[in-house]
């Protein structure tokens, strides 16, 4: 069985955090879900590069925007894939640190988990294809001798 990703989950509004969570944990997803950037980024100082396969955010938060915050994790963890969702669609061109944007109330549960889906993927990379490898022995027939 796979291990399950990691999803660090941020979102000032508890509600909103709480059926997000549920979302992907039912799912399959593992989810840290916080309720500030400030948390968000002590959680991902302490965890190692890799822990962590996605980061899901709010892009309108009181302390810090969503912006902010994907710049401030790419300073610890580089390779992370991003996400900013947010509630109102003209925020769009203010998201625009994030690997991908979606709006929260025009788009659906499954738009999400198809983003979500596509952006863990591309961290783990391409599928590796197995090339039979070539004996460059000479062949002896088992009768030979």
């Amino acid at each position: 069985m796979r291990p399950k990703k990691t999803i660090l989950c941020i979102d000032d509004n508890e509600q909103i955090l709480s059926v997000r969570t549920f979302l992907l944990e039912t799912r399959g997803y593992r989810v840290i879900a916080v309720g500030s950037p400030q948390e968000a980024l002590e959680i991902l100082e302490r965890t190692a590069q890799g822990a962590i396969d996605l980061l899901l955010t709010d892009l309108l938060m009181p302390q810090m925007d969503g912006n902010d915050l994907v710049r401030k994790a790419r300073q610890i963890h580089p390779a992370l894939p991003t996400m900013i969702v947010s509630g109102t669609v003209t925020s769009y061109d203010r998201a625009l640190a994030a690997d991908a944007f979606l709006p929260k109330g025009a788009s659906s549960a499954a738009e999400l988990l198809e983003r979500i889906r596509v952006l863990v993927a591309r961290k783990r990379g391409p599928k590796k294809q197995v090339r039979p490898q070539l004996d460059l022995e000479p062949m002896q027939h088992p009768l030979a001798s």
